[in-house]
């Protein structure tokens, strides 16, 4: 039976890089790129060919290859795996550069800052204590071709090839035999003196001296050369003559030179260096320590290496958060190292982080996660998204801090275009459903319009059709002046997405009730969109043609591409608007309109004015929500399946309550939360107030039982008979009139129109109708009782129940 060898260099786990060798340290050395086999990761890969006659060089290396293979330092070049056979040795180490290429690429790419070659000497001079101090050894090689970096720019000591003990066992220092190693010698080794009163570092930090000089004026021509310091900073010069005087005895031990440079105003003294050091130290330090370190870190990160930056900042991070207790300081300088990445890289390191720290209950976490959204948002897939970011954000809305229902409102402009049919059309406008009608920050309100008006594009057409025009109507009856100003810029900021009727029977009643609005800028505002959507419909007026064009929107499916006029309109959303929400609520964080006056319409003359009255806060506890009719508008013409009220939507907080009070009459309260007055209370369930959101008119029926309105009581007079100057007839023109009289024409062939419903605020007549009613109501039952005893003492012969008592 026949038995192959295996070839040891063939089964080696690494294999090299077909790319030409990167060179090495002067002697018989050759540095490769190479990787492992088995996961591809990149090393070096350091090869002697074993050649004859040469035993005393192969020697040398097989010395390396031990030390190497021995010493363990963060600051020495860090030993992998090795193979030794009859014809080479191959030692792996991690993935290096020499230190004279890697400067030379940094100088074509703008060269080293000051802080990264401090840096890098601090650590060369930290592996020499190391050696001399703790170890009793002598490198003997210290030069530009025995120092390496890697991929994070940390400066690494190798050449170990001939280092000797400085007690004396195993022999003196081995014979160089390279004259390119031996210019870096000390004199006193030249010329033979001063060897007996030497410090065992003394070789060793004049050697030191010599890469200072290279590192900053480039290769060193003679010895000679070192008395002229060059471009070696000032800073640094004083300890740098130190290390190449004359006298061996006086030059300092590493340790010490360290100590030096070290000192206030020294070369190692920055915010770089105690940086590292502190990272190197990180898992032994107290959690407040590590607190502060971080929260600090994102203010130096700009001026700090890139490389540095993504291979020791930020495994450091990624280690504090997932072992550590960092919490969310260590969010601000993630995403800022995050940014130095590429998207395999950010899609591989950061995003699984950001996704587990989405289930975390720290508050802190949370809303700095919202308001730094931005910057991973475009890392982030849909079904990512969808399936394991947008259920912990809707949380959110629910969270009793404003705060944070405020950053996720913004949240939602950036989540937007990446949620799918479900989340987008109906949990998140449920959430924006509730926002809008019940929380008690006026501010809030007004973002949640904000926000609706900038993702309306991405809304389906059946969504759209049924939300917005309802949405923006109740913004423009809110009691919080912005939120009604956001309202008109809503209705703006969408007016592609309306039918020419819907602008005409719906938008434009709204916002003519709002030229006389008690504020300004909403008066001001309002007549900007009037006169938009009145040039719009009198284009298509004058040429019927362009009316297919106008609409080519309103029935088109959702797309980001529709957003422009958005875009332009509501530019306000996450500037002005939300920088003034975040004013109020730091102003008044518990707070809210509870103490806000409510603006009333100006009353018509002959009516009596009603006391203005403070507004109360809504409960922030879920419960019965308190609805108040802003209309008495009644039901729309379309069919019954495309109104929300018939639709069942859910609970948003999983509460079921029945109904316990009933509207005594279908048009009272028409614009009591307009003048000040508290209406009637329905409590109900909170999945009816999803309801409130309707194709027409549903803005203010959303305030009662989702059921089908029923028709107005026997008597009732709808708005358009009122005599709008009060019980007497006004010497005042009524402006008016016209009006009334047209919509009493609708209103006769369709009494479910937009004319006949009660917006215009006349809840005094309608309270006075009321009144009036009830009053014959009780006079007629009074003489209905009165003929009934008439009859009973005029009745004659036997009692059902007995006799009849004589008189």
């Amino acid at each position: 039976m026949w038995f192959f060898a295996r070839d040891p260099v063939r089964d080696f786990p690494f294999e090299l890089s077909p790319d030409p060798p990167e060179g090495g340290p002067p002697g018989p050395w050759v540095l490769h790129r190479g990787r492992k086999k088995a996961t591809g990761s990149p090393v070096s890969i350091f090869v002697y060919d074993v050649k004859p006659g040469a035993d005393e060089q192969t020697q040398v290396a097989k010395a390396a290859f031990k030390r190497l293979k021995t010493l363990r330092h963060p600051n020495i070049l860090a030993y992998i795996d090795g193979l030794e056979t009859d014809k080479c040795l191959h030692v792996v180490t991690e993935a290096v550069t020499p230190l004279k290429m890697y400067l030379k690429e940094r100088a074509e790419a703008g060269g080293l800052k000051e802080l990264e070659l401090s840096w890098g000497l601090h650590q060369i001079v930290k592996a020499l204590s190391f050696l001399v101090n703790d170890c009793s050894l002598i490198h003997n090689n210290v030069c530009m071709a025995a120092v390496f970096v890697d991929r994070a720019g940390e400066w690494k000591l190798g050449g170990l090839d001939y280092m000797y003990s400085s007690q004396g066992n195993g022999g003196g220092p081995p014979r160089k035999g390279v004259p390119e190693l031996e210019q870096y010698d000390p004199p006193e080794l030249a010329d033979g003196s001063g060897r007996a009163v030497r410090e065992k570092w003394s070789a060793d930090m004049w050697r030191l001296g010599c890469l200072i000089w290279e590192v900053f004026n480039g290769s060193l021509p003679r010895a000679a050369a070192l008395r002229n310091p060059g471009k070696i900073p000032k800073s640094l010069v004083p300890h740098y003559c130190e290390l190449v005087g004359a006298n061996p005895k006086v030059r300092p031990n590493p340790a010490r030179f360290l100590q030096n440079c070290r000192a206030p105003g020294g070369f190692m003294n920055n915010r770089f260096v105690e940086t590292n050091l502190f990272l190197e130290e990180i898992q032994i330090k107290e959690p407040a320590e590590k607190q502060k370190f971080f929260q600090e870190l994102s203010k130096s990160l700009d001026s700090f290496p890139e490389d540095f930056c993504r291979h020791k900042v930020l495994p450091q991070l990624l280690t504090a958060f997932e072992f550590g207790s960092a919490g969310a300081v260590v969010l601000t300088p993630l995403f800022k190292v995050g940014k130095f990445l590429n998207a395999e890289e950010y899609q591989q390191k950061i995003i699984p982080v950001v996704v587990k720290m989405f289930s975390s209950t720290d508050r802190a976490m949370r809303i700095r996660l919202l308001q730094q959204m931005e910057q991973f948002i475009q890392y982030l897939d849909e079904p990512t998204v969808n399936t394991q970011i947008f259920p912990h954000v809707v949380h959110g809305f629910l969270d009793t801090n404003p705060a944070i229902r405020e950053q996720t409102v913004k949240s939602m402009l950036l989540l937007a275009p990446k949620l799918n049919e479900a989340n987008l059309n109906v949990e998140l406008m449920k959430h924006f459903a509730r926002l809008q009608a019940k929380d008690e920050q006026g501010p809030i309100r007004c973002n949640t319009t904000v926000c609706l008006g900038k993702i309306g594009s991405y809304l389906s057409a059946s969504t759209r059709h049924r939300v917005l025009t309802s949405a923006f109507s109740r913004a423009t009856k809110d009691p919080f002046a912005p939120s009604r100003v956001a309202g008109v810029l809503g209705f703006a900021a969408t007016h592609n997405l309306y039918s020419m009727n819907d602008c005409a029977h719906k938008i434009l009643p709204v916002l003519c009730g709002l030229t006389v609005d008690p504020e300004k800028s909403v008066r001001d505002q309002a007549f900007k969109a009037i006169r938009s959507f009145l040039s719009k419909l009198e284009s298509v007026s004058e040429d019927p043609t362009q009316l297919a064009e106008v609409e080519k929107d309103v029935h088109a499916a959702s797309s980001p591409g529709m957003g422009g006029a958005a875009a332009s309109w509501a530019g306000w959303a996450v500037t002005g608007v939300s920088s003034l929400t975040s004013k109020l609520i730091r102003a008044h964080p518990a707070a809210a309109p509870a103490e806000t006056n409510v603006p009333q319409r100006p009353t018509p003359e002959g009516l009596p004015a009603p006391a203005p009255t403070l507004v109360p806060a809504t409960p922030a506890t879920p419960g019965p929500w308190e609805m108040q009719e802003e209309g008495t508008d009644t039901a729309d013409d379309s069919s019954a399946a495309d109104r929300w009220d018939d639709e069942d939507w859910g609970s948003l907080e999983q509460e079921a309550e029945s109904v316990l009070v009933q509207q005594e009459d279908w048009s009272t309260g028409g614009q009591a939360s307009r003048a000040g007055q508290t209406s009637s209370l329905d409590v109900k369930s909170p999945e009816s107030d999803w309801s409130s959101w309707d194709v027409e008119g549903s803005w203010e029926q959303g305030w009662q039982d989702p059921s089908p309105p029923e028709p107005p009581p026997e008597g009732t007079r709808l708005a358009s008979e009122y005599n709008w100057g009060g019980p007497e007839p006004s010497d005042k023109g009524d402006p008016f009139a016209a009006l009334s009289a047209r919509r009493e024409t609708g209103a006769q062939l369709r009494p479910d129109s937009w004319g006949d419903d009660n917006w215009e605020g006349l809840e005094t007549e309608s309270r006075q109708g009321k009144a009036e009613l009830a009053r014959k109501k009780r006079e007629e039952r009074r003489r209905e009782m009165e003929a009934k005893r008439a009859e009973k003492k005029a009745a004659k012969g036997p009692m059902k129940l007995g006799t009849r008592k004589l008189d």
